[in-house]
């Protein structure tokens, strides 16, 4: 899941492993509590509680301060953060999160877990069979629903981001997206209230951790298919909701409540039924309000308001320091299980050569980005991709790292650097080429910040850039995501798990297979066939130990490639007004909207 400026980071949202024995999952969770909140720099501080009070007054008005836009309105589309507080509000996919869960995910419009069947290629899921889409539908949502959100999410008009990671072993996947066939034939609906889905590959692991993220949520055919006929798809700009919200529309079905990069206004779904729904949906509504571009006035707005929380940002240093410090429970922290790094696209030029990338690392002073975004409070300075909390991280070096010396100093190391450079064929030991590389960030508060030392970083090697600043939707959607734009450098980018498997921190972002021309999360356009390979393998182990083994090793293998800089495994911030009843979303590391209320 992409994560967003100065909140975070997987999930993009996203932990399961249904497939394995009781046992084995017993002994995922002991991994998480072992590891997830050693290395966060406000543990004990400030951090969700174990168990959190979602005790909460019916009634009132949310306003949720935003910077940018969701990346993407539709649900199908979706892989961003804070597009996932939206959608997990609106949106009831198969399976869900509540609020303390990180292991397991709750079943949302499926009765109970999945029956996996046939040495792992089979799982079936019965759903519920009262649960309604909201105006201008108003029918009861049934599986071939379901089989027609997942359908659309691998047709390029919708684009989704990791629908080929997790479910591209589906059977008749390949004939599908090739127009061969007009359905994935994979999966099939024997009844309103029962769907299959057969894979070529015992993948199971990955498929139910997807079933656990938007694309899941039922979608009408017949009312959306005029909509998926745009490229691209215009649905997210009429959709309709089975969640406890949705967002307001007129009786033509136009989503009159969002007006992008400007608002989003929920209101209550008036079909939805609290008998089905383990959420609580205390609030009568949530309107977003996005174009904050200061944090600083932002984040003084909410903590001397009333009523409000923020979404897509966290507040600057110097607010989160004087909240940490006095202990406020306005500011509420959650380790995300993510990290962020600054992406080399390592086919561009002198980047596709792998010494230069390695003294790129090497000079970098990930002190100082992880300083401007308020220091150790923010979390642990990374060192390679597998973040704390996650299957794998112990196994590739923990906190001390896999062991490269292009990583090993924060603070950067200029000597090993140019010696790096002098591999790489540059005898001064600066870039003397005449390429200008072309740095994407996001414009205003932390995000700037860390684009602009990144800038400063290239230029101690000699390195002439040219930094370009847009909106963080923007950069996300029209740049960094798209790999005809032949960005060289994504400084503001990151990642959080999909659900509890290091699968989801390394497949969509660095396997050269699950490169999209539309909504990439492959930054690095990394494409090494043995890493690849090794990724297709790991993917069939379901044995807990073993697969975390595996993935050590391909974390190992990715930070040798030097493609990005990572600088921190962080945990997202949250603040919120004084008379805010705030309930985290652990899984998400984010305000849960469904059950946060007003005091």
């Amino acid at each position: 899941m992409q994560i967003g400026e100065g909140r975070e980071i997987g999930v993009q949202m996203i932990g399961i492993r249904s497939v394995v024995s009781a046992s084995a999952l017993t002994a995922v969770a002991l991994t998480v509590a072992a590891c997830g909140g050693g290395g966060s720099g406000t543990a004990g501080q400030n951090m969700v509680a174990d168990k959190q009070n979602v005790a909460g007054k019916k009634g009132g008005t949310l306003t949720l301060v935003a910077s940018g836009d969701v990346d993407y309105i539709d649900a199908g589309a979706a892989y961003y953060q804070f597009s996932y507080m939206i959608h997990y509000a609106t949106q009831r996919p198969l399976y869900s999160w509540a609020p303390d869960e990180i292991t397991t995910p709750t079943p949302d419009l499926a009765t109970g877990q999945p029956k996996v069947t046939n040495g792992g290629k089979t799982v079936t899921v019965t759903i519920r069979p009262n649960v309604k889409f909201s105006p201008p539908v108003n029918r009861v949502a049934t599986t071939s629903d379901v089989k027609y959100a997942i359908e659309r999410a691998f047709k390029p008009n919708v684009a989704n981001g990791y629908s080929g990671a997790y479910m591209g072993n589906l059977v008749g996947v390949d004939a599908f997206t090739s127009g061969k066939a007009s359905g994935i034939s994979g999966i099939t609906t024997p009844s309103p209230t029962t769907i299959v889905f057969n894979l070529t590959k015992p993948t199971t692991n990955s498929l139910i951790g997807a079933l656990a993220l938007p694309i899941s949520a039922p979608v009408p055919p017949e009312y959306a298919k005029k909509f998926d006929a745009a490229n691209p798809s215009t649905y997210g700009q009429h959709q309709v909701s089975t969640g406890p919200y949705m967002v307001k529309n007129d009786a033509q079905g136009n989503a009159s409540g969002y007006q992008a990069t400007r608002s989003i206004a929920l209101v209550r779904n008036p079909n939805w039924d609290a008998s089905t729904d383990y959420r609580k949906a205390y609030l009568d509504a949530i309107n977003v309000k996005e174009g904050n571009s200061d944090s600083t006035v932002a984040s003084n707005q909410i903590i001397d308001g009333q009523s409000s929380a923020n979404g897509d940002f966290g507040p600057p240093p110097a607010i989160l320091q004087k909240l940490y410090l006095k202990k406020s429970p306005q500011l509420v922290g959650a380790a995300s299980g993510g990290i962020r790094y600054i992406a080399l696209n390592t086919t561009v030029k002198p980047l596709d050569n792998i010494n230069v990338r390695k003294a790129i690392l090497a000079v970098s002073d990930r002190e100082a980005m992880r300083k401007s975004r308020g220091g150790a409070a923010v979390g642990d300075i990374a060192n390679h991709f597998l973040p704390p909390g996650i299957p794998g991280f112990e196994q590739a070096g923990g906190v001390k790292g896999t062991g490269v010396d292009f990583l090993a100093t924060p603070t950067g190391n200029v000597a090993l650097a140019q010696s790096y450079m002098k591999k790489a064929g540059y005898p001064s030991g600066k870039y003397t080429g005449g390429d200008t590389l072309q740095i994407v960030g996001t414009s205003g508060g932390n995000a700037q910040k860390i684009a602009e030392i990144t800038q400063a970083q290239f230029a101690k090697l000699g390195f002439k850039t040219k930094l370009v600043l847009v909106t963080q939707d923007a950069m996300y959607t029209q740049f960094c995501n798209v790999p005809k734009k032949a960005v060289a450098v994504c400084p503001n980018v990151g990642w959080l798990k999909d659900f509890n498997d290091a699968q989801t921190l390394l497949d969509p972002t660095f396997n050269g297979k699950n490169i999209v021309q539309v909504n990439n999360s492959n930054w690095p356009l990394l494409n090494v066939p043995s890493i690849n390979n090794a990724m297709d393998a790991a993917t069939l182990v379901t044995d807990p130990t073993k697969a975390a083994d595996a993935w050590a090793r391909i974390d190992k293998d990715v930070t040798a490639q030097a493609p990005a800089i990572p600088w921190v495994w962080d945990n997202t911030e949250n603040i919120a007004s004084a008379n805010v009843q705030g309930v985290v979303n652990k899984f998400n590391s984010s305000w849960d909207l469904s059950f946060t209320s007003i005091k």
